[in-house]
């Protein structure tokens, strides 16, 4: 596992990246070590995603299994709703002229996506601690939500580095793929999340 002052340096340059300095690229580790160990992002995003687990797991009740079971069932939910459309960009990435910037890419996407879970965290926070707040933390969501895409396009396009058209096609293929993986998923374990407000 990398340590706190690397995660911390990974962590600033993901922050770079969505900021628009591609330069940033060179606070990573590229090499084969250094991708594997990017997935240890998925540990540093858990207790934040567990938040937001725990409050779905709170609002569908104990149909799925019990609230115990609904967590676990979120937690393989996101974790291969972050890792399958990596594995797909792998064969995907060549024939889009972008192979090179694979690694890249997995590598400050990993500590970008985890950087993006913790600033997702607050209205999660507050549909579980303020359940009568829900107005306020769809409102919250939604602009968070906004907020991370735009900083997920621009690490996207820092680190393709070829255009923003082609970022663009990147950004929105991965985008695609997460979101048909996560529909796919929940309607396979039958969790119907609630909308949040």
């Amino acid at each position: 596992m990398p340590s706190a002052e690397e995660i911390q340096s990974y962590l600033v340059g993901a922050w770079r990246l969505m900021n628009g300095k591609p330069e940033a690229i060179r606070m990573f580790d590229l090499s084969a070590d250094g991708f594997w160990n990017s997935f240890y992002a998925i540990l540093i995003a858990v207790p934040a995603l567990t938040v937001g687990w725990a409050t779905v797991a709170s609002e569908v009740g104990d149909g799925t299994g019990g609230r115990v079971a609904t967590v676990a069932l979120l937690g393989v939910i996101d974790i291969a709703t972050w890792v399958l459309p990596l594995v797909a960009f792998a064969f995907l990435s060549r024939p889009l002229g972008v192979g090179d910037r694979f690694v890249a890419y997995v590598v400050a996407g990993n500590w970008g996506s985890a950087l993006l879970v913790w600033i997702m965290l607050p209205p999660a926070l507050i549909r579980l601690v303020f359940p009568g707040w829900q107005d306020a933390a769809t409102l919250l969501s939604i602009a968070v939500f906004v907020v991370s895409l735009a900083l997920t396009w621009r690490l996207t396009n820092a680190v393709i580095d070829r255009g923003a058209a082609l970022a663009t096609g990147v950004f929105a293929l991965m985008l695609a793929m997460s979101i048909a993986v996560l529909v796919t998923l929940q309607g396979l374990f039958g969790i119907e999340v609630p909308a949040a407000g």
